[in-house]
């Protein structure tokens, strides 16, 4: 696109191009296309930054994302705390740890284990750290991941945490998209690129070996291998009381599994459960099982658990117990399991709880714990050798707060809470239903100020994701609150299907040839809101990232009278290609296959990029992607933008040249990105 002016009027009837004419955008790093990028970022960033507003919404997001008294969150492991923290002195971060006696105390002296702006700037590398896993009860030895500019694609290597130091002639993993474990001290379990034909169709690895230390990578040996068009082979420990076992989950696509038991003797014993199920967890010899589907007379939601160590000896599954089932009102968020008790975080109706299950005399006891009142809980950090937990809680206007609870001896300490980031006086929330065209009833929330004029003028931005069986919940989102609520927005949250709010069933009935329910449910709850008088198109928005970016190009193209902004982020549009760019094909569980013309057929109803016409009136849309994003491929946004480019509309577009699929590298890059999104949001709607 060569200006944002408004298009004339013979620019709206111009053919639709050939798709094959904007693939050029596909070379992530093609110079045709980074000058293309840079370009639209030129324009976009002349528009908005150049708004006198520009300055203050960037300082109050950068404010927030810096405060010296945010909440540490904390990684339990055995006597200590682990910390990963950023602030305007540690760009990158630092990754730090203190016991947890000191921890309770609010002490402020941290070991620092790593500092990665340190490590950068000797290595010249713009390193970004990923996380750690640890190995044993001791946490002597870990293996760091750290990613250039963000990147899925990541190098691991072994850490000594007594000397804070990189392992010489340890593991060390070079740069590739990596699933690894540890199975003992001297033995990873390890999939990675092993060389030509070792990657599926989705770019990620599909052999898995066992790597011993003092061999070279090359030798490692080979456990298993899965087929090209598998999604992937994950390599999981879990530990409790002492006992430690790995399993393999191996991905036949994104939703349907086989899971192996690692055998001491380094074979593989394949669990005979259902292929729509998740390991959750170990407990006194217990493996966790989370239901999918239903399984046994066991419902789809449930959670279960088997004995291990039967099946070890006779490679069946004996008796199934029942840990919980939340019936069709609910769903499991988080299974954690502590020294003497598994812990549960679940919704109901989307609202938020928390259970305690005891094992006793071979059945489960739970009970509702009374905790959190109204707010959202998580489980913040559990260890499996001790009850101590770390709980966090909070709500859209509540700020979060983390506390050190052990129900076994009856402590429940307050640590720490942030300060309100912004104004909530006079802010109400609700939560109401919607009506979808098929008679559903669809949970959503309303953040608005009482008392306000119900004459369809309010600024409304509308948020959702419907898909993955993710659940979206009401948590306190400082940067939203401070440059959207504060400033005389309204903020609406869609619990739509696709989601996991009401557990499996509500994830699958939004699958496959099914999928445009989510975006009926997203138009149901816009349409509500707007018939109770707070906003109107004119002043409607909406906003989403990955496959909520998806989302937000069937907003653009199927309902664009609805809305007059629409923020979407690192989003899929091409869904004839998306299945062949970077990790597009691990999704085609979710979508369906392009390439089969009776799946195509119902894809091709949404697919944004295909859905644009001529002479419509699109409200001016704004898409953010990143160069570095190596899971949806910012092509999907490049060729939307320029396919409306072609058609003649207008719109904004800034790609981030490095930052992942998060968008951002840093807390300045977050600052602007977040900055430029409400700003554009209130230029648009206010």
């Amino acid at each position: 696109m060569d200006s944002l002016d408004k298009p004339s009027a013979d620019s709206h009837k111009a053919e639709v191009p050939d798709e094959q004419s904007l693939l050029w955008l596909e070379e992530i790093e093609g110079e045709r296309a980074l000058d293309w990028v840079k370009e639209q970022n030129k324009l976009t960033l002349q528009a908005l930054t150049s708004d006198p507003r520009f300055e203050e919404y960037q300082s109050e997001a950068l404010q927030i994302l810096t405060a010296s008294d945010r909440i540490t969150y904390g990684t339990l492991r055995g006597e200590f705390v682990y910390n990963f923290w950023r602030d305007e002195q540690h760009v990158r971060g630092i990754w730090r740890r203190m016991s947890l006696k000191q921890f309770r105390q609010e002490s402020k002296q941290w070991e620092i284990l790593l500092d990665i702006d340190q490590l950068a700037e000797t290595e010249k590398e713009n390193w970004i750290y990923k996380g750690v896993d640890s190995l044993g009860p001791a946490r002597e030895r870990c293996i760091i991941e750290l990613a250039p500019g963000g990147t899925d694609t990541a190098v691991y290597r072994e850490f000594d945490i007594p000397s804070r130091s990189f392992v010489k002639d340890g593991f060390n993993v070079p740069l590739a998209k990596t699933n690894l474990c540890w199975e003992n001290r001297d033995q990873l379990l390890i999939a990675t690129d092993w060389g030509e034909g070792s990657l599926n169709t989705s770019g990620y690895a599909r052999i898995l070996k066992r790597w011993k230390r003092g061999t070279p990578l090359s030798a490692a040996e080979t456990l298993l291998e899965t087929d090209v068009e598998e999604t992937f082979i994950y390599p999981i420990d879990l530990e409790h009381a002492g006992q430690r076992v790995c399993f393999v989950m191996r991905g036949h696509d994104f939703y349907h599994f086989s899971f192996y038991l690692v055998n001491s003797a380094g074979t593989l014993s394949q669990l005979p459960l259902p292929q729509k199920c998740s390991l959750s967890g170990l407990f006194a010899g217990q493996l966790l099982v989370e239901l999918k589907e239903e399984w046994r007379g066991f419902a789809s939601g449930a959670l279960i658990s088997i004995s291990l160590s039967e099946f070890q000896k006779t490679g069946e599954i004996g008796e199934v117990l029942t840990v919980y089932d939340p019936g069709e009102s609910g769903t499991v968020s988080q299974v954690r399991c502590a020294k003497d008790a598994v812990y549960l975080t679940g919704i109901e109706h989307v609202s938020s709880q928390i259970r305690e299950f005891r094992l006793q005399n071979n059945q489960w006891q739970g009970r509702l714990l009374p905790w959190g009142e109204n707010d959202v809980i998580s489980i913040s950090s559990s260890d499996s050798s001790s009850n101590d937990l770390l709980l966090a809680r909070d709500g859209f206007l509540q700020p979060s707060s983390l506390y050190y609870v052990n129900f076994f001896e009856g402590v429940d300490e307050k640590l720490q809470s942030t300060p309100a980031r912004f104004n909530t006086d006079g802010l109400t929330v609700e939560k109401h239903f919607a009506i979808s065209p098929d008679k559903t009833e669809v949970p959503y929330f309303i953040v608005y100020r009482k008392g306000m004029k119900l004459d369809h003028t309010a600024p409304v931005l509308q948020y959702g994701y419907g898909g993955f069986e993710i659940s979206i919940l009401p948590h306190y989102s400082p940067i939203m609150g401070k440059l959207w609520l504060e400033k005389g927005g309204v903020y609406v949250l869609a619990n739509i299907r696709g989601g996991g709010e009401y557990g499996p069933r509500w994830h699958d009935s939004a699958l496959l040839e099914h999928r445009q329910r989510a975006y009926d449910d997203f138009f149901a709850v816009a349409e509500a809101v707007q018939s109770k008088g707070f906003s109107s198109p004119k002043h409607y928005g909406a906003m989403g990232r990955s496959n909520g970016g998806l989302l937000m190009g069937v907003a653009l193209t199927q309902r664009p009278e609805l809305f007059n902004a629409i923020v979407c982020g690192v989003p899929l549009l091409d869904m004839k290609r998306f299945n062949k760019l970077l990790a597009g094909a691990s999704w085609m569980a979710e979508y369906g296959n392009p390439d089969l013309p009776e799946q195509w057929e119902f894809i091709s109803r949404y697919s944004p990029f295909h859905n644009l016409k001529t002479e419509q009136a699109y409200p001016k849309v704004y898409f953010f992607t990143s160069t570095k994003d190596d899971r949806v491929h910012p092509g999907h946004a490049r060729k939307m933008a320029a396919r409306m480019d072609q058609l003649g509309y207008e719109f904004f577009y800034y790609e981030n040249i490095e930052g992942g699929h998060k968008g951002n590298a840093n807390q300045k890059q977050e600052a602007m990105l977040s900055a430029l999104e409400y700003l554009y949001l209130m230029r648009q709607l206010a």
